[in-house]
């Protein structure tokens, strides 16, 4: 392994403070904006929320994990079903749940370690849960390319779509170095340049946008009422128990990258803690649950610096962007079809990691066990299965999550998993178990 430039906590110069900083800002960037774009929640709050809960997850793990966190796209569909439900006030209370859920988790794995969880979620289930949360995302980003405004076929708007979703590719296929990690904020700037010169975007928010505003930000007891149901619970909690694979995979590939085991020392318990407060934080404040960023992992690897005070400088930055109102403004004039294009890779790829997951870990499909546990995941939850239980609905992708979870448990022929084995299963370059273009 190469020495740091700057190790985890080494001072930059004020110049190259502020420059990797911004670095860090613009790798996660794009995926961080677009989800509040796609669960309609406010992408300057995303910013503010990912700033926060950064510097609160550096605050937790004593300095010692340089990681930026961001919007998780696991919680996509969670949010709008919550959303559709009970209005935003409901989307944020299931997130602040699956803070809770991170806690509690983080809290037993202090006390009796964290091999447990590898067992109850491994690649067999997590595989094919995260090929649901992007398959079943699939109808909505290519609606958001193919159609205007009105909600008809726009082979003007989709053309948007094409060329943003060609830039995404060609960044992502062709870039070197730093430009590698940021395909999704290149393909959307192509995109919206393209559709500023075809005269689809209104520039007119930008215009009449003050320098700094007050963000749009939802907060419990003023802008809604805190009513906890067993639909918000089981629509959010089993996604967060999934995405614990995730942050558990992240340890393990940043500790290779900065050569420190992460796992040991701060511990796994209190950087699940710290993904937890993030995620409160940001429920607090009207955001989308965090998730740490491989993007932002990417950048460390590719640059040799593991500053905790860049990762600091860059959510501060964030935070900074979240109350300038041009920006925002900015963010809102983007045209639906390019988010719509940019969403036809990255859901794909949400599913593919998936995919990747069960080849990586050699999972044997002649093996009727891992065929029936696949099998039943996928079918429930791209199939949109439902259980209610006087008026207490379990759907979608927490119904697939909970089914595989308890077939995995109940059925013979169970393997444990030894840590090498999740290692393979969580070497994520980007996002939530890939779910960001790296």
């Amino acid at each position: 392994m190469s020495k740091p430039i700057l190790d985890i906590n080494e001072k930059p110069t004020p110049m190259q403070w502020i420059t990797l900083s911004l670095q860090h800002l613009f790798a996660m960037f794009g995926a961080t904006i677009l989800v509040p774009y796609l669960v309609g929640l406010s992408p300057a709050i995303a910013l503010i929320s990912s700033g926060l809960g950064t510097l609160a997850f550096i605050i937790i793990t004593k300095g010692k994990v340089p990681a930026y966190l961001g919007s998780s796209f696991a919680f996509i569909a969670p949010i709008i079903a919550a959303k559709a439900s009970g209005g935003p006030g409901a989307a944020m209370i299931g997130t602040f749940m699956a803070g809770i859920v991170y806690a509690i988790v983080a809290l037993i794995i202090s006390k009796a370690g964290y091999k447990w969880i590898m067992n109850l979620l491994p690649p067999i289930v997590v595989g094919p849960v995260i090929i649901v949360i992007g398959l079943a995302l699939a109808n909505t980003a290519v609606g958001m390319a193919m159609n205007g405004p009105d909600g008809k076929y726009s082979m003007l708007h989709f053309s948007v779509a094409l060329v943003t979703l060609a830039a995404t590719i060609i960044c992502s296929i062709y870039a070197k170095k730093i430009f590698s990690l940021i395909p999704i904020l290149i393909g959307i700037i192509v995109g919206y340049s393209y559709a500023a010169i075809v005269g689809i975007v209104d520039f007119s928010p930008v215009v009449k946008a003050h320098i700094f505003e007050k963000p749009d930000f939802i907060f419990p007891f003023i802008d809604y009422k805190v009513h906890l149901t067993m639909n918000i619970v089981w629509l959010m909690i089993p996604v967060a128990i999934v995405t614990l694979s995730e942050h558990i995979g992240h340890q393990l590939v940043l500790s290779k990258v900065i050569g420190k085991d992460l796992i040991k020392d701060p511990g796994l318990h209190r950087s699940i803690l710290g993904d937890g407060m993030s995620t409160i934080i940001s429920a607090l404040i009207g955001g989308p649950p965090k998730t740490t960023y491989g993007e932002n992992i990417g950048v460390l690897a590719i640059t040799r610096v593991y500053s905790v005070y860049v990762i600091g400088g860059a959510a501060v930055l964030a935070i900074v962007f979240g109350f300038i109102g041009k920006v925002t403004a900015l963010i809102s004039t983007i045209p639906t079809p390019v988010m719509g294009g940019v969403s036809i890779l990255l859901f794909g790829i949400i599913a593919s990691s998936g995919l990747r997951m069960l080849v990586d870990s050699k999972i044997d499909f002649g093996d009727k066990r891992n065929l029936v546990i696949s099998s039943v995941i996928l079918v429930i939850g791209i199939g949109g299965a439902m259980i209610d239980i006087k008026g207490v609905q379990i759907q979608g992708m927490a119904l697939a999550a909970i089914a595989g979870v308890l077939l995995n448990l109940i059925l013979p022929g169970r393997e444990k998993m030894d840590e090498s084995m999740f290692e393979k299963e969580g070497h994520s370059s980007d996002g939530t178990i890939d779910e960001h273009v790296a």
